[in-house]
């Protein structure tokens, strides 16, 4: 990671106006993303700051509304055991409180 990559470069300041840095997990790897800041979908982490506006698709929000319905003291378990658990979940959470202050 360099240090270049943790500060907005000026290119990309019209797309973060509504959009911070935010650390996420794929896999076992720790990759950086953006939290919505304005637009549809504030609090939202997204790969790409431009995904902030986009309209938000329904039937993929209506179809994961009933699976929580249905699974979602399970998911919670499972989440609950993964990030205090993995050492990568812990990481990306370290990370984040990080850039918070």
């Amino acid at each position: 990671m360099l240090l270049s990559e943790l500060f907005i470069k000026d290119d990309e300041d019209n797309l973060l106006e509504g959009a911070k840095i935010a650390w996420a997990k794929v896999g076992d790897k720790v990759v950086k993303k953006y939290r919505c800041t304005a637009g549809r979908r504030i609090g939202r982490i997204v790969s790409h700051p431009a995904q902030c506006s986009k309209p938000v698709n329904l039937k993929k929000r209506l179809k994961f509304r009933q699976t929580k319905l249905a699974k979602g003291k399970r998911m919670a378990r499972k989440t609950k055991r993964t990030k205090s658990r993995n050492p990568t979940s812990k990481r990306v959470k370290r990370m984040n409180l990080a850039m918070q202050r």
